[in-house]
């Protein structure tokens, strides 16, 4: 199996780095003020601590393009910030403070012909809240996303029964489809879209999206149920399952120049082509992911089961 080593390491890293962020939130979250954002600082840099020494103990020549970087940690005015960091970090990890600042560094490498892309923590305000957020990384080689791992540690494994156990972990290889398996550890089984649930998934944020372009896109491909509204690169696990048959993340009317960054959809994107859907932006045009961080030549994103992904993008050419 081609990437056999790839898929290896990004599913241990991405499980590992979950387990820290749900340790982050039981233990820090509930006791937080309300406006205080530092559980969520202290998972992102937990998270890519771990994530970046895991891969660069298996492919050290790999850059990894990640969110965070340690500047903020290395000075004295973080000193309680880093020191909670380096805490939750040994627990998986013996290292001192520099050694984990390095680590959460190694991810501000470039974009090059093979590099890694990782979101520590995507869905910062579903973490706070209580909701959804995902651990997502992806290896882009040669032009394609070919390995993507997306940790989703508060997804139920069974939508229908939203008092099932939680926490999936989807992972895809490109040309061999996409996995589910517990991310406590097990067995993974083959996703596909096949017979989806007929609704679509969008953000939970106004300020993500444009709420009434996307109820109207949905309506106009015969979708009229009530939105299943979701944090992060979940949305997308959600459509390789078949929960949904389409997320649409259109822009923002307040936010007119908005790019993507790459780590916000590299991951999910692979896991649902792998499973049979379809990905593009609003115009029909394949997302970049190699050519800068941020995807310029892209506007909103489209990621839908095969069979309708013509007829939402020409509904969007109609609008």
């Amino acid at each position: 199996m081609k990437y056999n080593r790839e898929r290896e390491a990004a599913v241990e890293a991405v499980r590992e780095a979950a387990r820290l962020c749900v340790d982050v939130r039981k233990s820090l979250v509930g006791a937080m003020e309300k406006e205080d954002r530092s559980p969520v600082t202290v998972a992102d840099f937990g998270s890519q601590a771990l994530v970046c020494r895991r891969l660069k103990s298996v492919f050290p020549n790999d850059p990894i393009v990640a969110e965070e970087d340690a500047s903020v940690l290395r000075g004295g005015e973080q000193t309680a910030m880093r020191k909670t960091v380096c805490e939750f970090v040994r627990a998986y990890a013996q290292a001192d403070e520099g050694t984990i600042c390095d680590w959460i560094d190694a991810g501000n490498g470039d974009v090059a012909e093979r590099f890694w892309t990782l979101d520590p923590i995507d869905g910062t305000k579903g973490f706070l809240r209580g909701d959804q957020y995902a651990v997502a990384l992806a290896l882009v080689d040669c032009g394609e996303v070919k390995v993507a791992a997306l940790a989703c540690p508060a997804l139920p494994v069974d939508m229908e029964e939203m008092e099932s156990d939680c926490g999936v972990l989807f992972v895809a290889v490109r040309g061999e489809g996409t996995q589910a398996m517990p991310l406590v550890g097990g067995d993974g089984v083959d996703v596909r879209i096949d017979d989806p649930a007929w609704r679509f998934a969008e953000s939970v944020e106004s300020s993500h999206c444009d709420f009434d372009a996307q109820q109207a896109v949905a309506r106009a491909v015969g979708i009229v149920s009530p939105s299943l509204r979701m944090d992060s690169q979940v949305k997308y696990g959600a459509v390789a399952r078949g929960d949904a048959a389409l997320y649409l993340r259109l822009p923002s009317p307040e936010y007119p120049g908005y790019r993507e960054n790459i780590w916000d959809h590299a991951a999910g994107a692979l896991i649902v082509e792998e499973a049979g859907g379809k990905v593009s932006d609003m115009f029909g045009r394949p997302l970049d992911f190699v050519s800068a961080a941020q995807m310029e030549d892209n506007r909103g994103v489209v990621v839908s089961a095969r069979e309708i992904h013509a007829r939402v993008i020409d509904a969007l050419r109609d609008m």
